[in-house]
């Protein structure tokens, strides 16, 4: 499928590791040129170094998504764009009942998982208005539909992240400027490896996507072959979200 997208200029949060990184990698596949944000700055230039040696074109930009500043400076120093796709995310405590879940925990999720997406988006805005074929596609969770034990913070995180998909969504239309989200189910990346505890994915009494897989999808979702999907999440959970609990 030929997604339009050569020459895009576009933006990855989170893009030194897992899904943000594999979003990287599939954008510069399809010709665009792109600016990679996150807090690893020694994993981002690596990552850089990749990307140009396969003919890439690619800037680094270190940044906090959780501080204002960081994040207005990254965001100026990227540039034009056409695309900004926000990966950057923590899982916080995994397996901690509400009850013992501390105050710092709950914060430190919703500063990246929501203040960092929100702050990334509002300061995208100018540069997207600029376009003539802008969206943005963050990623939310299939956690933002169903719960899971234990992670309380994470999952009221991608609830938020996905509803601002859909709010900005809303907000931003007479701009022209598209907002969806994915919501992918358990992905294989690092942070689900240590959030499970587990060397691989490969034994698992559960459907696991890769990150090149999101990857895809957000891209996908992020080109212009995708112009009438709008304020709208594509949930990824193998159909798990579909089935009855109905004993029949």
């Amino acid at each position: 499928m030929e997604l339009r997208l050569i020459g895009a200029r576009a933006l990855v949060t989170g893009a030194a590791g897992g899904i943000g990184r594999a979003a990287a990698r599939a954008l510069v596949a399809e010709g665009c040129r792109v600016a990679l944000l996150d807090r690893d700055a020694a994993a981002l230039s690596s990552l850089a170094d990749s990307l140009r040696d396969a003919g890439g074109a690619v800037s680094v930009h270190p940044c906090d998504v959780t501080d204002e500043a960081s994040v207005d400076a990254a965001v100026r120093a990227a540039g034009d764009l056409d695309i900004v796709i926000g990966c950057a995310g923590i899982s916080g405590p995994v397996g901690t009942p509400l009850a013992e879940t501390a105050l710092a925990d709950w914060e430190s999720v919703f500063a990246v998982n929501v203040r960092g997406t929100f702050l990334v988006l509002r300061a995208a805005i100018p540069a997207l208005r600029r376009s003539d074929a802008a969206s943005v596609v963050l990623v939310a969770s299939d956690s933002a539909l169903v719960a899971a034990p234990g992670m309380v913070p994470y999952c009221a995180s991608k609830a938020a992240v996905l509803q601002l998909a859909r709010a900005a969504a809303v907000d931003l239309a007479p701009d022209g400027i598209r907002v969806t989200a994915v919501c992918p189910s358990v992905v294989d990346t690092p942070m689900s490896r240590d959030d499970l505890e587990v060397a691989g994915f490969d034994d698992a009494a559960f459907p696991v996507q890769s990150a090149d897989e999101v990857g895809v999808q957000l891209v996908f979702l992020a080109s212009p072959v995708s112009r009438p999907v709008n304020g709208t999440a594509l949930v990824t959970d193998f159909g798990y979200t579909a089935r009855s609990n109905f004993p029949a």
